[in-house]
Protein backbone atom coordinates (compact mmCIF):
# COMPACT_ATOMS: atom_id res chain seq x y z
CA UNK A 1 0.00 0.00 0.00
CA UNK A 2 1.91 3.02 -1.29
CA UNK A 3 2.22 6.35 0.44
CA UNK A 4 4.65 9.25 0.75
CA UNK A 5 5.46 7.80 4.18
CA UNK A 6 7.07 4.55 5.26
CA UNK A 7 5.87 3.19 8.61
CA UNK A 8 5.23 6.55 10.22
CA UNK A 9 8.08 8.56 8.68
CA UNK A 10 5.50 11.28 7.94
CA UNK A 11 2.14 12.21 9.40
CA UNK A 12 -1.06 13.45 7.84
CA UNK A 13 -4.53 12.54 6.62
CA UNK A 14 -3.27 10.87 3.45
CA UNK A 15 -0.94 8.65 5.47
CA UNK A 16 -3.79 7.81 7.82
CA UNK A 17 -5.97 6.85 4.85
CA UNK A 18 -3.39 4.32 3.63
CA UNK A 19 -2.88 2.94 7.15
CA UNK A 20 -6.63 2.48 7.58
CA UNK A 21 -6.98 0.83 4.17
CA UNK A 22 -4.14 -1.56 5.00
CA UNK A 23 -5.84 -2.52 8.27
CA UNK A 24 -9.15 -3.11 6.46
CA UNK A 25 -7.50 -5.45 3.97
CA UNK A 26 -5.75 -7.33 6.77
CA UNK A 27 -9.07 -7.78 8.59
CA UNK A 28 -11.06 -8.80 5.53
CA UNK A 29 -8.38 -10.88 3.81
CA UNK A 30 -5.92 -12.23 6.39
CA UNK A 31 -4.70 -14.70 3.75
CA UNK A 32 -3.05 -11.87 1.76
CA UNK A 33 0.50 -10.76 2.45
CA UNK A 34 0.08 -6.99 2.45
CA UNK A 35 2.11 -4.17 3.93
CA UNK A 36 1.85 -0.43 4.21
CA UNK A 37 2.19 2.39 4.40
CA UNK A 38 5.28 2.24 2.20
CA UNK A 39 7.12 4.65 -0.05
CA UNK A 40 7.59 3.18 -3.53
CA UNK A 41 11.33 2.66 -3.13
CA UNK A 42 10.86 0.79 0.16
CA UNK A 43 8.20 -1.37 -1.49
CA UNK A 44 10.30 -2.56 -4.45
CA UNK A 45 13.98 -2.17 -3.54
CA UNK A 46 15.35 -4.55 -0.88
CA UNK A 47 18.40 -2.34 -0.25
CA UNK A 48 16.12 0.61 0.57
CA UNK A 49 13.74 -1.54 2.61
CA UNK A 50 16.69 -2.60 4.81
CA UNK A 51 17.03 1.05 5.85
CA UNK A 52 13.40 2.17 5.93
CA UNK A 53 11.50 -1.01 6.87
CA UNK A 54 13.90 -3.82 7.72
CA UNK A 55 11.28 -5.85 9.62
CA UNK A 56 8.53 -5.49 7.01
CA UNK A 57 6.99 -8.72 5.69
CA UNK A 58 7.79 -7.77 2.09
CA UNK A 59 11.16 -6.05 2.68
CA UNK A 60 11.37 -4.41 -0.73
CA UNK A 61 10.00 -7.36 -2.68
CA UNK A 62 6.43 -6.22 -3.39
CA UNK A 63 5.01 -7.59 -6.63
CA UNK A 64 1.73 -5.64 -6.49
CA UNK A 65 1.63 -1.89 -5.88
CA UNK A 66 -1.61 -0.37 -4.62
CA UNK A 67 -1.72 3.37 -5.10
CA UNK A 68 -3.54 5.63 -2.64
CA UNK A 69 -5.82 7.09 -5.29
CA UNK A 70 -6.56 7.28 -9.00
CA UNK A 71 -4.44 10.39 -9.46
CA UNK A 72 -1.25 8.82 -8.08
CA UNK A 73 -1.84 5.59 -9.98
CA UNK A 74 -2.51 7.31 -13.30
CA UNK A 75 0.52 9.59 -13.04
CA UNK A 76 2.79 6.64 -12.23
CA UNK A 77 1.31 4.44 -14.96
CA UNK A 78 1.82 7.06 -17.66
CA UNK A 79 5.36 7.91 -16.52
CA UNK A 80 6.44 4.27 -16.53
CA UNK A 81 4.72 3.58 -19.84
CA UNK A 82 6.21 6.54 -21.70
CA UNK A 83 9.66 6.82 -20.12
CA UNK A 84 10.49 3.12 -20.15
CA UNK A 85 8.81 2.49 -23.50
CA UNK A 86 7.14 -0.43 -21.75
CA UNK A 87 4.17 -2.21 -23.23
CA UNK A 88 1.39 -1.30 -20.83
CA UNK A 89 -2.05 -2.87 -21.01
CA UNK A 90 -4.86 -1.37 -19.03
CA UNK A 91 -6.32 -0.12 -16.90
CA UNK A 92 -8.68 -3.04 -16.47
CA UNK A 93 -11.73 -2.01 -14.52
CA UNK A 94 -12.94 -4.38 -11.80
CA UNK A 95 -16.26 -4.91 -10.04
CA UNK A 96 -18.57 -4.41 -13.01
CA UNK A 97 -21.08 -6.91 -14.40
CA UNK A 98 -19.21 -7.14 -17.72
CA UNK A 99 -15.55 -6.70 -18.71
CA UNK A 100 -14.72 -3.05 -19.26
CA UNK A 101 -11.51 -1.20 -20.04
CA UNK A 102 -10.54 2.42 -20.44
CA UNK A 103 -8.40 4.05 -23.11
CA UNK A 104 -6.43 7.24 -22.84
CA UNK A 105 -6.98 9.90 -25.47
CA UNK A 106 -3.22 9.56 -26.00
CA UNK A 107 -3.46 5.81 -26.71
CA UNK A 108 -1.41 4.49 -29.60
CA UNK A 109 -2.79 1.92 -32.05
CA UNK A 110 -0.82 -0.81 -30.21
CA UNK A 111 -2.43 0.27 -26.91
CA UNK A 112 -5.91 0.04 -28.41
CA UNK A 113 -5.33 -3.40 -29.95
CA UNK A 114 -3.86 -4.76 -26.70
CA UNK A 115 -6.70 -3.38 -24.58
CA UNK A 116 -9.39 -4.73 -26.93
CA UNK A 117 -7.73 -8.17 -26.92
CA UNK A 118 -7.52 -8.35 -23.12
CA UNK A 119 -11.10 -7.11 -22.72
CA UNK A 120 -12.32 -9.74 -25.20
CA UNK A 121 -10.45 -12.47 -23.31
CA UNK A 122 -12.18 -11.39 -20.11
CA UNK A 123 -15.64 -11.53 -21.74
Amino acid sequence: MLSYSTKGSAKGPLVDKVKEATQLVRQQRPDLLIDGELQADAAIMPEVAKIKDAQGPLAGKANVLIFPDLEAGNISYKLVQRLSKARAIGPLLQGLNKPCSDLSRGALVEDIVDTVAVTALRA
